[in-house]
């Protein structure tokens, strides 16, 4: 049995948390919002009131937070896990950050007697919820093996990319790919619903074809039934493509495609939709095309 530590208990963090609870290990949580270890506390775990109090003792500590600032903080702050947590600690990053942060935190790490990986996830609450996740690590040889035992407890898809920061740049990358694809199928879905066709059907014969993602499985659904309960808001993709723009910028890179879509989360955000799933993309190309969400066509047929 091992201790682990494991700070963010959100959306994503509190089900991953719980698998780890599940699995025999001695798991102790902290969250901000403290309600939020409840979750954990009843798959066995037990919940911490700081992030000091979390680590000490620990042998692993793993992080689920929102953005960069928030894993600075929390890695490196007064009460964070450098200054209480024990030499030769394994630290897992599960967040999605900025690579360049990765990689600065981990040399950190490293300096202080510390082991680092950077290990976001993709897919989403579900995929948290069925330990399903697709995980996308960076990080040393012998610190990615040291944290495979928990990587594969709380995902499905466990591949080690690169050196550290390298998690990060492939994790942008998904997400450059996940806004692309829900941005057209929610264009896909205006333009079918304007000829007047049965989306439900349409969207069955379309996941058949060349034209069918784990996007169109997950997300036409949530379009078809205008109901957008965050699976991944639209406050984190927004930040993500903002991550994108910055890296592509940073190596010369031109993603033409990715910024346009940039600009579209920021103008669903803008709209006041930052805390729906991003699927809510939907509501922005209805109200470019002048077709404001209205009853669900589910609910129409």
């Amino acid at each position: 049995m091992t201790t682990i530590a494991f700070v963010g208990l959100g959306i994503m963090g509190s089900p991953m948390a719980c698998h780890l609870a599940r699995a025999g290990h001695d798991v102790v949580g902290h969250n901000r919002s403290p309600e939020k270890t409840a979750a954990l506390v009843e798959a066995g775990g037990r919940a911490a009131g700081s992030v000091a109090e979390a680590v000490r003792g620990a042998d692993v500590v793993a992080l689920m937070l929102p953005d960069s600032p928030d894993v600075t903080d929390v890695l490196t702050g007064e009460d964070g896990v450098f200054a209480h947590a024990a030499p030769g600690t394994l630290i897992i990053d599960f967040s999605t950050i900025r690579p360049d942060v990765a990689r600065d935190l981990s040399a950190t790490a490293a300096e202080r007697g510390f082991r680092m990986v950077d290990a976001p996830v993709s897919g989403g609450e579900a995929g948290a919820v069925n330990a399903a996740l697709s995980i996308m690590v960076g990080g040393g040889k012998d610190d990615v093996a040291a944290a495979r035992p928990y990587l594969d407890t709380v995902g499905k898809t466990v591949v080690h990319v690169g050196p550290s920061g390298a998690g990060q740049t492939v994790k942008a990358a998904n997400q450059l790919i996940v806004a692309g694809n829900i941005a057209l199928l929610a264009e896909a879905l205006v333009f079918l619903e304007a000829h007047g066709a049965d989306l439900p059907a349409a969207v069955e014969v379309l996941g058949g074809g060349l034209a069918g993602s784990a996007v169109l499985n997950q997300k036409a659904p949530k379009m078809l039934d205008r109901e957008y309960s965050p699976g991944f808001r639209i406050d984190l993709h927004h930040k993500d493509m903002g991550i994108v723009t910055s890296a592509a910028r940073e190596a010369g890179v031109a993603t033409p495609v990715g910024a346009l879509v940039a600009q579209l989360v920021a103008a669903t955000r803008a709209a006041g939709d930052g805390g729906l799933d991003h699927s809510a993309l939907h509501r922005t190309i209805a109200r470019l095309s002048g077709r404001a969400s209205g009853p669900s066509p589910r609910d129409e047929s």
